[in-house]
């Protein structure tokens, strides 16, 4: 990475350390609740059988929502951040439900995990929307490889898709130049913070996996036409009917490859 590159990354990380009540303001919308919704629920198809004791690693969790989602489910969930605002946010989510004896909050940066736990530690690993903003996306997922407990093991990656940038530039903006550009940029721009993010393709996130020793086991998009729907429909009066229809969308290759999102679910399948 670029020193340009690396500044980037790290300013829209630092985003979170400085205003984290304004993302976890963002999850409470439609379309903050929907990226999550689709994604926990794309997650709970793949959730390994379960075991006595089961184990989670949320790596870059911030406000805890798929932590405290997990744990209600019987996992004893490790949340990793590097942002202490958001832990504090996370840990009254805990309180709140119920199960904070079940979450451990761990404040510490995404690119530790290999240092941080021992080697086969975790039944389930999270990464999402946190490659988008480190240094090293590839190292990460090595590192999130290696403390995966057996082949059983899943991890659940969730990134900014590439072509979903594209076609917002287009359909939002009606900016043909930028949904041009978008189409093979390495970063674009988010409207949370006004910052610049990493930009995925499914080709470059399926290499990252592979040669972290990773197998794809589940290609989904999240949020495929819910940010286009015209004014007359409202996000929050058809929410569930959305949802389903996101569901179905999310889970056909057709779609999934214009989503915003990409959630690629994974293994180890050689241990």
């Amino acid at each position: 990475m670029s020193r340009v590159e690396k500044a980037t990354a790290n300013s829209g990380a630092e985003c979170f350390q400085n205003d984290a009540h304004k993302y976890a303001a963002y999850l409470e919308t439609p379309e903050g609740q929907l990226r999550f919704d689709l994604a926990f629920a794309n997650l709970r198809e793949f959730l390994p059988q379960p075991v006595h004791s089961p184990c989670a690693l949320d790596v870059g969790g911030g406000t805890g929502a798929a932590a405290v989602g997990l744990a209600r489910l019987g996992y004893q969930v490790t949340l990793l951040d590097s942002s202490p605002a958001m832990l504090d946010i996370a840990g009254r989510a805990a309180r709140e439900a119920g199960i904070a004896e079940r979450i451990t909050l761990q404040h510490s940066d995404a690119s530790r995990v290999a240092d941080l736990f021992r080697p086969g530690t975790f039944d389930v690993v999270l990464c999402h929307n946190i490659l988008e903003y480190v240094d090293a996306p590839a190292a990460v997922l090595c590192s999130a490889a290696s403390v995966m407990r057996n082949s059983s093991a899943i991890l659940s990656v969730l990134v900014r898709n590439q072509a979903g940038e594209a076609l917002k530039a287009l359909v939002e903006a009606g900016d043909i130049a930028a949904a041009e550009k978008n189409l093979t940029a390495e970063w674009g721009n988010e409207s949370l913070y006004g910052s610049r993010v990493r930009l995925f393709s499914s080709t470059s996130l399926k290499a990252m996996l592979n040669a972290a020793s990773l197998a794809v086991i589940a290609e989904r998009g999240v949020r495929v036409v819910a940010d286009y729907l015209p004014q007359r429909i409202s996000l929050s009066a058809g929410y569930e009917r959305i949802f389903k229809l996101e569901r179905v969308l999310g889970s056909r290759p057709e779609f999934a490859a214009i989503s915003r999102y990409l959630h690629f679910l994974a293994h180890r399948p050689f241990l």
